[in-house]
């Protein structure tokens, strides 16, 4: 089904295009001469290289043009083709939304055509073919636009000799509208040279191109200019503020461009009708001097970083319709400036400071569609006007933590247009029957949550319903409504924080269902193997519940489309489903905290997508599952609290490099064997500092909205994890907010032998926990290379010799614990040990500093430390002691030497040190 979203776009460049149409047919009346025949076989031979295939416009109303040229017809009466009537050239070719499909020749018979003044294919599939240089030979074109046409690659450089441009239109070519993924990329050099021949360009659209530079200044030499469109291109630096004054402006779309920053200038006089930074860096106030962009329809910069109070002025913007000041931080009362905006369509104020004390204003915008107030502190606790009764246009209402009271039944009932309701977070109250919700007969998302309602059982047919999303988490439900059975559509079901016992049977008959979220429930007995009737599922929780029994085996290959699997927190026992479906996927399997058993499946291989995979805190009893290190997205690996067993290591020719491995927590097993040196230096992503390669795919979803076509649920994707940091077990809710966290955690097990000095190699480490071990020898001074370590524990080891220096460089260390080890000699003294209290090094006797009750002697001297290098305290302490036997042998001879070394190694090593 085409998306709103996309109509727009293309309702945007249909109306861009008749603007030149007109011009153009003004020029040249529609007479048909005959056209010259090269150029009807030129238009044959472009012809013959596609083919029509409806699937290749997204525009509803698209049909193909070519399929009536015909080499009997004079070719300047085809469709979609022009003709100058002078001198009978093809000047105009118009093949948008055409149902073309194949790929582009480099060589087409296209650019035979170089008397082409307008060229359009938009909305056409070229199957990722490169613009063909050629195009920088039609040196008459006024009009380009290859929108929307799936071209890939680079944009070439020759475009820019097309210096007669007025329209130039090579936007929104992406791989779809779900992941926006730019085909196209324009170099600087490319863009400066556009910008420098074709000075008089009106119309400038290279949304979706991905440009990755910043803007250059000479934009504002472009005083033709009405429309400017950057979308997600990739942008960053300053941005020219002489754009903004640009004469002829209309139209500025920067959306979209994160790390593109700018502030608002002081505006005089300005033609701009739609200004569009969202998701941009632009910070700062609005200026008051924006009451002067008379002509302004559309102001929309959700997601920025402004902030102060709304400037009053904006109350004389008497044509805007559209306001989105979302997810910034502006504050005051909101009634004082926008009140007197009688035309606003859209109204999204939600995510600021805002203080209202009184919303029935808003109730006065009788054409309002949009609306999103969500967390304003709205009075101390405001009822839903009655005002809000007349909204009678509305579509969205988005209310989400407003401090919002009262009944909503009578109220809802008026608003028959509604298609996304969004009040969840309130103190709404009152009994209310759900099938009331059959008479808005076009809602589509609704969400109750964390309210203080109270539902009755009455129930009607709700055949004709389109709800698709519908939470109702934390509502003091003890049952799934039975009304619910009747939703054909619904596709997000979201019950979590509630108190109900069972599933019934009719769920499984939900075909639609892709999100069921049961979890923090009460459910009890058997997950029934019926629920893997649901083949659409892609996101299933039941965690923290009281199920018991198996896991049924289905719930490994019932369905290509699951993604999470969560079923931590249960009674849940037997084996963990041997089998996965080939090509699956499953990014998140959750299933700690049960009473697991047997071994981990060997099938798990199979799911290639998997980042995340916890089974903590059962009593699985297997060797360490080296297989699982050739999946290639595996970032979390959770085995913790088990009865594991043997070394951690490698086995027969699988090469268990777990590429992107960030957490990794083997602790409270049975683990033996020497420290996994060979294992660690393969883990890559522990090396890097590059974030986008420690991004999840998984992406986390905060809050639900609706924008035409677009559809966002309440749906929390988030991975939780639980590990032992700094002392204490946290709980990371939103581990996809902590991406650049890496942690090794082996701690309680036998591991034994010394720590390896490449474990410094892993310079992305943030938190490393080796305690309750039986690891000897000295510690690795290779440690002083993990910049970003916050935690370090090696306590209840064997470790001996003393604390390297090169420790005081980790200046992100907050937690440190050497506690009962075999370790002697100076604390390190600087101001990041000096945090550090004694308990962190009880239990050495051998060593001696400020934080223990043992103080080191003065005529010791400061501890010393060779330069930093690559070798390890073992190294320094022999040759320590070599000197120290020399140094001896020389006064009593080399025996003597020896001998008395060991008794006067300490000041003698001190009168060393002091000497040298």
């Amino acid at each position: 089904m085409v998306s709103v979203w996309s109509l727009v776009l293309l309702v945007q460049f249909l109306f861009h295009y008749s603007l030149f149409s007109f011009t153009f047919t003004t020029c040249f009346p529609l007479i048909h001469p005959k056209c010259h025949g090269d150029e009807s076989r030129a238009l044959l031979q472009f012809k013959k290289g596609f083919h029509i295939d409806n699937s290749a416009s997204l525009n509803p109303l698209s049909y193909p043009k070519t399929a009536s040229w015909n080499s009997s017809i004079d070719c300047c009466s085809w469709d979609g083709i022009q003709c100058d009537e002078h001198t009978n050239q093809v000047i105009h070719i118009d093949l948008r939304s055409c149902q073309l499909y194949g790929r582009m020749d480099a060589n087409s018979s296209l650019f035979r055509l170089v008397h082409l003044r307008v060229l359009d294919l938009s909305d056409n599939d070229f199957n990722y073919s490169q613009i063909p240089s050629k195009i920088g030979e039609l040196s008459q074109l006024r009009y380009l636009n290859l929108s929307l046409g799936v071209f890939s690659g680079e944009i070439p450089p020759r475009i820019s000799q097309l210096s007669k441009l007025l329209y130039l239109d090579l936007g929104v070519n992406i791989t779809s509208y779900s992941s926006s993924v730019n085909l196209l990329q324009l170099k600087l050099s490319s863009l400066r040279s556009i910008i420098q021949n074709s000075t008089k360009l009106e119309s400038l659209e290279l949304s979706f191109v991905t440009i990755s530079s910043t803007l250059p200044e000479t934009l504002t030499n472009l005083t033709s200019l009405q429309v400017l469109s950057f979308q997600n291109s990739d942008l960053y630096g300053e941005y020219p503020i002489g754009v903004f004054h640009l004469p002829n402006l209309k139209i500025l779309n920067l959306r979209y461009n994160p790390n593109l920053n700018g502030r608002l200038p002081e505006f005089h006089s300005s033609s701009l009708t739609i200004l569009a930074l969202d998701e941009t860096g632009f910070y700062g106030t609005l200026p008051v001097s924006i009451g002067n962009l008379s002509s302004l329809y559309a102001l929309t910069i959700p997601n920025c970083h402004f902030f102060g109070y709304i400037p009053s002025s904006i109350g004389n913007l008497t044509q805007l319709k559209k306001i989105n000041f979302r997810y910034n931080k502006f504050r005051g009362d909101l009634s004082t400036s926008l009140a007197n905006l009688a035309n606003l369509s859209f109204l999204y104020v939600g995510f600021n400071e805002f203080t209202i004390e009184n919303i029935s204003w808003i109730g006065k915008f009788s054409s309002l569609i949009g609306l999103d107030i969500s967390s304003i502190n709205i009075g101390s606790g405001t009822d839903i006007p009655l005002s809000f009764a007349n909204l009678t246009q509305l579509e969205v209402l988005s209310a989400d933590n407003s401090n919002i009271t009262g009944e909503i039944t009578s109220l809802i009932m008026n608003l028959t247009n509604l298609i996304f309701l969004n009040l969840p977070y309130n103190l709404l109250h009152g009994k209310l029957e759900l099938d009331t919700f059959m008479k808005l007969r076009k809602l589509v998302f609704l969400d109750l949550s964390f309210n203080k309602l109270s539902f009755g059982k009455r129930s009607s047919k709700m055949i004709d319903s389109r709800i698709q999303v519908l939470g109702l988490k934390s509502c003091n439900l003890v049952e799934i409504p039975a009304f619910i059975k009747d939703l054909g559509d619904l596709g997000y079901l979201l019950l979590s924080n509630n108190n109900i016992t069972y599933l019934p049977n009719w769920l499984r008959r939900k075909a639609s269902l892709q999100i069921l979220i049961v979890s923090h429930n009460s459910l009890i007995g058997e997950i029934s193997p019926s629920i893997c009737n649901l083949k659409s599922l892609v996101h299933l929780d039941l965690s923290f519940n009281n199920l018991s029994g198996n896991i049924p085996s289905c719930l490994g290959n019932f369905s290509q489309s699951l993604d999470t699997l969560m079923l931590k927190g249960n009674k849940l026992s037997g084996l963990i489903p041997q089998t996965y479906m080939i090509g699956n996927s499953l990014l998140q399997i959750d299933l700690s905290n049960n009473n697991l058993q047997g071994q981990l499946p060997r099938a798990l291989v199979t799911c290639r997508r998997l980042e995340y995979f916890d089974v903590s805190h059962n009593n699985i009893n297997d060797s360490f599952p080296f297989w699982l290190g050739d999946l290639p997205e595996l970032k979390v690996l959770g085995l913790s609290n088990n009865e594991f067993h043997g070394d951690i290591r490698c086995s027969g020719k699988i090469k268990c490099t777990f590429p992107k491995l960030h957490i990794i927590d083997l602790s409270h097993n049975e683990f033996s064997g020497n420290f996994p040196s060979e294992m660690i230096q393969s883990w890559k992503a522990m090396k890097t500092s590059n974030t986008s390669q420690l991004q999840y795919e998984q992406k986390l979803v905060i809050s639900g909205f609706y924008k035409p076509g677009q559809l966002s649920a309440t749906v929390d994707k988030s991975y939780s994890f639980t590990m032992s940091n700094k002392g204490l077990v946290m709980v990371y809710e939103k581990l996809q907010e902590f991406y650049s966290l890496i942690a090794i955690d082996i701690s309680s097990n036998k591991i034994s032998g010394e720590i390896p000095r490449v474990i410094g190699d892993l310079k992305g480490l943030v938190l490393l926990n080796l305690s309750n071990n039986i690891l000897i020898g000295s510690i690795p001074s290779s440690l002083g290379k993990l910049s970003k370590l916050e935690a370090l524990d090696l306590s209840l080891n064997s470790l001996s010799g003393k604390l390297p220096q090169q420790l005081t460089q980790l200046t992100f260390l907050e937690f440190f614990n050497v506690s009962f080890n075999n370790l002697s000699g100076p604390i390190p003294q600087n101001k990041q040990f000096a945090t550090f209290q004694g308990n962190s090094f009880e239990g050495n006797q051998g060593l001696c500093g400020d934080q223990l009750s043992k103080k080191c002697i003065d005529h010791a001297g400061p501890s010393f430390s060779p330069p930093a290098s690559d070798g390890d305290n073992d190294s320094e302490s022999l040759f320590e002691l070599y000197w120290s036997v020399i140094l001896i042998g020389y006064v009593g001879g080399l025996v003597g030497g020896v001998a008395l070394g060991s008794a006067f190694y300490p000041d003698v090593l001190g009168w060393l040190k002091r000497f040298f």
